[in-house]
């Protein structure tokens, strides 16, 4: 397989990232790519931005998935890239241009030489958010060639080219959004007394928010309550009417997700009565934890071990949160982390990730799908 090909297809899709459930322009790439395949036993689902392309095997006794996503993030790139994004204010910093193109990859060799098992590949929008894999999986056309395993990917920039990272059980946190907005009383700057002040109420409410962690959880587990933004007010002398809070919530168990969401809420509650203001609570996208199949998960690793088509390392559980985990919970299979060697982390304006990463997940998927589906 001529690994710069799929590089080069990597750079094409890193110049148009696009919101989820917008990937219009990616969809319509990789419908391009599948169009100039071999047909004779290709078939194509659309379903929303997103696709399915099944690849019929030679003696097929069960369907072997593997997932990709497909959007971007609206982040603007800040990359030394001479193929950065061309569409202002959204970049793919979370390296699903290189998902993708592993994808296609694995879907141009295997239709060129096919395996006993039925293959299908799944192009998944939506994943930065609301969030595609849950009503893809209960969509009509998943159903309709629902997979007996699933596998997928992610890279890791802090992990080296080479490198596959992976672990049975829990590997990706439980995680939500969280959005509040609160509604006080308006006015002067000067008269305090006359108004209900928002800003205060909302520094009030961060501080508080931080108490969940550290006197709810339990020492044992673990969980995440982060404010990244605050906005509140309209000038600099009039008191605030109304702030509101973005941020999100991880856990590594779904009983401490109920926790956490149960203290916010009394938290709000209690604000309410505090600062005599009206507040609303949103959770936004929630997603399931990602728990790799105890039995499948290890014989991966075996596989890595005896073939040595990459460096395997044995990671810990993180807080990432990826919608993959809604996939797992219905269907065997497992996600790793393939390791990219970027300065910089997931989500970063400047993120570069290594593109010799590409031809490590070819070599070990395709060899680790022929033995899969002999």
């Amino acid at each position: 397989m001529e690994a710069q090909r799929f590089i080069d297809i990597r750079r094409q899709l890193h110049q148009i990232p696009e919101p989820g459930f917008m990937e219009f322009k990616t969809q319509q790439f990789i419908l391009d790519f599948i169009t100039q395949l071999p047909q004779e036993r290709l078939s194509v689902k659309k379903w929303k931005t997103g696709l399915l392309a099944k690849v019929s095997g030679t003696h097929p006794s069960k369907t072997i998935a593997y997932r990709t996503d497909m959007d971007g993030l609206p982040i603007k790139e800040e990359t030394t890239y001479e193929f950065s994004s061309l569409h202002k204010g959204f970049m793919h910093a979370c390296g699903h241009d290189i998902h993708m193109s592993v994808a296609l990859g694995l879907l141009d060799y295997f239709v060129n030489h096919p395996v006993k098992d039925d293959l299908l590949f799944v192009f998944q929008p939506a994943e930065e958010g609301p969030g595609g894999a849950l009503p893809m999986l209960q969509s009509e056309e998943f159903q309709s060639e629902k997979p007996d395993m699933i596998l997928g990917l992610h890279i890791a920039p802090e992990y080296p080219v080479g490198t596959i990272a992976v672990k049975e059980g829990l590997l990706f946190a439980n995680t939500s959004e969280l959005f509040i907005d609160i509604k006080g009383k308006g006015g002067h700057a000067a008269y305090p007394h006359l108004a209900n002040d928002m800003v205060v109420a909302a520094s009030h409410l961060v501080t508080q928010l931080q108490s969940i962690v550290a006197r709810n959880i339990d020492p044992l587990d673990s969980a995440v309550v982060t404010v990244g933004k605050i906005t509140g007010g309209t000038k600099q002398n009039i008191i605030a009417e109304t702030a509101r809070l973005e941020g999100t919530i991880r856990t590594l168990s779904s009983d401490s997700m109920k926790k956490v969401k149960g203290r916010i809420e009394s938290l709000v509650r209690g604000l309410e009565m505090s600062f005599d203001c009206q507040a609303e609570i949103d959770y936004g996208a929630n997603y399931y934890q990602v728990y790799n199949h105890e039995e499948l998960t290890s014989e991966f690793i075996a596989f890595l071990e005896r073939e040595k088509t990459a460096e395997f390392y044995h990671c810990k559980e993180a807080m990432t949160g990826e919608d993959f985990g809604y996939f797992l919970k219905e269907i065997p299979g497992f996600m790793f982390w393939l390791g990219a060697d970027s300065e910089f982390g997931l989500h970063h304006s400047r993120i570069e990730p290594k593109e010799e990463a590409i031809p490590v997940a070819l070599r070990t998927l395709v060899s680790y799908i022929e033995w899969k589906a002999k």
